[in-house]
């Protein structure tokens, strides 16, 4: 074996290792990783949706710097629409449309979905990141537990409704933000919706994360041969607000070792810009690296079980099966 991959292999199993910010400080050196060229997707068009702070906002800030038009699609008007003008008060022009949609809500995705697909010419990436934890269990005004809605049936919605406009566009790619949380929750496809026992935020946010990675699966081999390529990324532990609000226990012990939101979004830009998608598949990457789907055997859904989970989804979200 190449003795940088035993490194790699070395710091993965250790898990503070690989997801903290010793694990991209290593890596960068180890597999001399390059930035994108400057100007790396003029005329190219990229749509983020949780875009106004953490590793949403560095994403959007990172793609208007390499010359993309980028969709901010996200809840808060104002938000949006001051993170807008920064953006073209910074390069000079105003290339960052505004689309206000909360993805707990099937009908503001869709609609969403459909003002993209009227008002742009092409979509090059979509970045699946918007995410919330909630402290209580809620169900959403479409009946859907909140979590799995913004997390999973949302971005569902969203990206069906956007399939014409990323068939009609070269190479389109999607990406999904995921969270480490996900490897310890295996889903309950009889209890999708967290209506059994004591509810946790925190459980909640995690199998809803790995309900989208398996999403991703399904993507990937449903949509096979259309010319749009799915794909999972881990972005490691990320000092964002967004951690420090839900899990600042969390945050207080890990705050020295936590990434920054550039280390954090490194992986997204490289998928966004990687000359061969097809590589990157249906697959899961931490830094720049393809990563197993499970990490403990109990976890594992079997491929008869993704199919069920799509089947639920497509249920959940309003019963059209967008892959037929």
């Amino acid at each position: 074996m190449n003795p940088r991959d035993v490194v790699d292999d070395l710091l993965e199993i250790s898990v503070i290792g690989s997801f903290s910010r010793i694990g991209p400080a290593i890596r960068r050196r180890l597999f001399g990783w390059r930035p994108p060229p400057a100007g790396a997707f003029t005329g190219r068009t990229v749509a983020v949706t949780g875009p106004t702070s953490g590793l949403g906002l560095e994403s959007a800030t990172t793609f208007a710097a390499l010359g993309a038009r980028v969709v901010l699609i996200g809840r808060d008007a104002g938000r949006l629409d001051r993170l807008a003008d920064e953006l073209a008060a910074m390069h000079g022009e105003h290339r960052f449309p505004v689309v206000v949609a909360d993805l707990g809500s099937l009908a503001a995705a869709r609609a969403a979905a459909a003002r993209i697909v009227a008002t742009e010419e092409r979509l090059d990436v979509l970045v699946d990141n918007a995410g919330a934890m909630f402290p209580d269990r809620t169900d959403t005004a479409d009946g859907i537990e909140a979590s799995l809605a913004v997390l999973a049936v949302g971005p569902f919605v969203l990206t069906a409704g956007l399939l014409p406009l990323l068939r009609a566009t070269r190479a389109a790619r999607v990406i999904a933000v995921t969270s480490g949380g996900m490897y310890a929750q295996r889903l309950d496809l009889d209890d999708l919706q967290s209506r059994r026992g004591p509810y946790s935020g925190p459980r909640a946010y995690a199998r809803a994360k790995r309900a989208q990675v398996v999403l991703v699966r399904e993507w990937s081999r449903r949509l096979a041969g259309s010319g749009i390529t799915f794909s999972a990324m881990h972005p490691g532990w990320v000092d964002t607000p967004g951690i420090a609000a839900s899990l600042p226990g969390f945050h207080g012990l890990m705050q020295p070792l936590l990434r920054n939101p550039a280390d954090g979004v490194d992986t997204i830009v490289w998928l966004a810009t990687k000359p061969d998608p097809n590589e990157t598949d249906g697959r899961l990457h931490l830094d720049r690296r393809v990563r197993p789907f499970d990490r403990l055997p109990a976890t594992r859904q079997t491929p008869a079980e993704r199919r069920r989970l799509w089947e639920l989804v497509v249920g959940l979200a309003g019963g059209l099966d967008p892959a037929l």
